[in-house]
């Protein structure tokens, strides 16, 4: 599971046309409320969706367990794991259903001492910057 990312994101652009052959790769797709998984397929298989974010226009992808590795963007991270979204909501429906290891991407100053966590957040394994990958403590 990874995500296209926006302009103020780390960018996975390059990492999904490289690995597109080799790995299945699930993207967030945004349907009203909630969020589905499709696969990518190739840039012609894909529109211009919600918030301006590329999506597959493929069928959804429901087998959550054979998910191996989610690779999740935020707009902060703190060192225990918890995430900050955009505010929608729309991981925090869908992460409690996918038990894959779950890694936070985001650039080292997106990383904070500690931020907010409401009783439904899930928390990540793992957090990714330029300059670290942190384990982290819960």
């Amino acid at each position: 599971m990874l995500y296209h990312s926006l302009p103020d994101e780390v960018n996975t652009r390059y990492f999904i046309e490289k690995w597109k052959r080799e790995k299945k790769i699930l993207l967030p797709v945004v349907r009203g409320e909630e969020m589905v998984l499709c696969p990518y397929e190739g840039a012609e298989n894909c529109k211009v969706g919600s918030f301006g974010i590329t999506e597959p226009v493929t069928l959804p992808y429901t087998d959550y367990e054979k998910i191996d590795l989610a690779l999740i963007p935020g707009v902060a991270f703190d060192r225990k794991g918890n995430r900050l979204g955009r505010g929608k909501g729309y991981y925090d429906r869908i992460l409690p259903y996918i038990s894959a290891t779950k890694t936070g991407i985001c650039f080292s100053f997106q990383l904070l001492d500690e931020i907010p966590r409401e009783p439904f957040d899930v928390p990540m394994d793992f957090i990714l910057t330029e300059k670290e990958l942190l384990t982290c403590s819960r």
